[in-house]
């Protein structure tokens, strides 16, 4: 569709003298398809040309009336309304999306550019609970977002494996820890030993000074509390990327906070050279009272780091070492004052990516509309509810379709997708409440409706013993054909607003508003049993919707099941 904006708003500039940028800018989907495809406002245009909204819509429809690719322009008021060549649009637009479904959806704006996507970093030696599926799915739709807007990106995951919980976890072990049972279970049987910590500190606040000393050995090259450390490291990994492989989730790069201890002592170094750090109370901060914030800390009293010094020892590392522009941190939204100070602290020392750096926020993930707090040992483990997912969706497959080939496999792509989409078809900011019975629930605009979608037009190509359609020359659609090509033209527009605002639930729409148009399009229209050009011309658009729903449903990390 932005290929055919760009027609019109050259015709509208000449006459208006407006920039064309702008008049794409300005062109609107009419609230009522039965007004026509676009609508021009023309009240901004009043003031520069000097004539009414009216008599602009007038002149301007005289000039689109012109263009081939113009079926009509009418005016309405201070509105035109604006109708497509339906043949010539439909050709086109299902044309590309058999042969070329990347260039309907890119056109590469990113090309020359580096980004890297920081998302899930689970804790080392916590559990990966359903809280840290959002920063995962979230990231993970970005990064093949953005690839396929033309974008170099390096998915980073950014481990929590340092800091004074270390320094708990080795003395919570050191206390009560057992071999053998954390062999047998690590992620659950020293997360059971952190939350015992907090348990016992409670009663005895002296326990949190043995955490910070041993994260201060930690820190000093204490050969115990490595090796230990190490360990939590190892076996948290494996847990980790077990979960990983369900969600079909992948990272280019797996760095956890520890990477960058050697990397500090010259952001810190630079900070004093340029007179960026004072002391407060004992420990070095930023000051950004000038900025509104309230100040940065980078070194504790004790002269251990804390997290702005980590991350602004990375941020350097990603643009020096790994070559990016760009920096997007997918972070929960409460971690909003953190980034910004960080981003303003960038900017002080004089780094210009600094303006390129972006804390993509989202909203909390509760359990039964409770808060959840691996402190207190209130988790739900993500594993666990893309088990359960994957078996309720192979009782459903087992029910409905008995004799389906790969059934296991497609109830994994199912039950897995039926958790991704309840989430990314959510605005990310908004919170999430999760609950067994909406994730789980196969009907209405859900994960399995969507790929179901996507089956069934395989199932109408396979009865038709083709995969190889065409559009026929001349053939213009009817009204709900219609729909849905103007929904499939909408992809390249999908996609670019998804990226630049960082936000899956964009194209999880566009997604649904497609399904719901090829629905529409199956029930009304029959495709195998229309006589010709009818026939070849349906099937075209059944293929056109398959490819879209395809790329659509793996950018933001569904698999597209052809048989369901």
């Amino acid at each position: 569709m932005k290929e055919i904006k760009g027609v019109i708003a050259a015709e509208v500039a000449k006459v208006s003298g407006l920039d064309e940028s702008v008049v794409i800018g300005m062109l609107e989907y009419p609230p009522n398809a039965d007004m026509g495809d676009l609508a021009l406002p023309c009240f901004k245009l009043a003031k520069s040309l000097r004539k009414s909204p009216a008599q602009i819509a007038e002149e301007l429809a005289a000039s689109l009336a012109k263009l081939n690719e113009i079926e009509e322009a009418a005016p309405s008021g201070g509105f035109l309304n604006i109708r497509l060549a339906k043949g010539a649009f439909a050709e086109h637009v299902v044309t590309k999306s058999i042969n070329d479904v990347h260039g309907l959806f890119s056109s590469e704006r990113g090309k020359g550019r580096t980004a890297v996507v920081d998302y899930s970093a689970p804790n080392i030696a916590k559990p990966f609970g359903v809280g840290h599926l959002r920063s995962t799915i979230i990231g993970q739709s970005i990064v093949r977002m953005m690839r396929e807007d033309g974008f170099h990106v390096e998915g980073l995951n950014h481990l929590g494996d340092w800091g004074t919980q270390f320094g708990k976890n080795i003395a919570a072990y050191m206390r009560w820890g057992d071999e053998e049972k954390v062999r047998a279970n690590p992620i659950r049987e020293l997360f059971k030993l952190y939350v015992r910590f907090h348990e016992e500190a409670e009663k005895d606040p002296a326990l949190e000074d043995e955490g910070r000393y041993w994260f201060k050995q930690l820190e000093e090259g204490n050969e115990e509390a490595i090796r230990l450390w190490k360990w939590f490291i190892e076996e948290s990994l494996k847990a980790f990327k077990e979960t990983y492989q369900l969600l079909g989730v992948e990272f280019d790069h797996y760095l956890g906070e520890s990477f960058y201890t050697d990397k500090m002592d010259a952001v810190v170094n630079e900070l004093r050279e340029k007179g960026l750090l004072v002391e407060d109370d004992g420990a070095e901060v930023v000051d950004l009272s000038e900025y509104g914030m309230p100040p940065c800390l980078i070194l504790k009293s004790d002269g251990t780091s804390i997290y702005p010094t980590r991350d602004l020892a990375s941020a350097e590392y990603r643009h020096r070492v790994l070559g990016a522009d760009t920096l997007v941190y997918v972070v929960g939204a409460e971690q909003k004052l953190h980034f910004q100070q960080v981003f303003k602290v960038l900017e002080l020392m004089g780094r210009d990516y600094a303006k390129n750096c972006t804390h993509v926020a989202f909203g909390l993930m509760k359990f039964n509309g409770e808060r959840l707090s691996t402190r207190r040992g209130h988790v739900v483990y993500l594993e666990d509810v893309l088990t359960k997912a994957i078996e309720e969706a192979a009782k459903i497959i087992e029910d409905k379709n008995p004799n389906l080939a790969n059934k296991q496999e497609v109830a994994r792509s199912v039950g897995v997708g039926a958790v991704i989409f309840n989430d990314l078809k959510t605005y990310r900011i908004h919170e999430v409440d999760f609950r067994y019975e909406d994730v789980l629930n196969f009907d209405g605009e859900t994960g399995p409706y969507v790929q179901y979608t996507h089956a069934r037009a395989c199932s109408v190509l396979r009865k038709a013993e083709t995969r190889e359609t065409a559009w026929p020359a001349g053939y213009v659609p009817n009204e709900i054909e219609w729909g849905l090509i103007v929904q499939l033209s909408q992809a390249d527009e999908t996609l670019e607003r998804a990226v630049d605002e960082y936000d899956p639930s964009v194209m999880a729409r566009f997604i649904l508003q497609v399904c719901h148009a090829f629905n529409r399009f199956y029930h009304n229209n029959p495709i195998l049993q229309s006589d010709e050009p009818t026939r070849s011309a349906r099937l075209a658009l059944t293929d056109a919707t398959r490819k879209v729903l395809a790329k659509a449903l793996y950018l933001i990390g569904l698999d597209a099941p052809e048989e369901m």
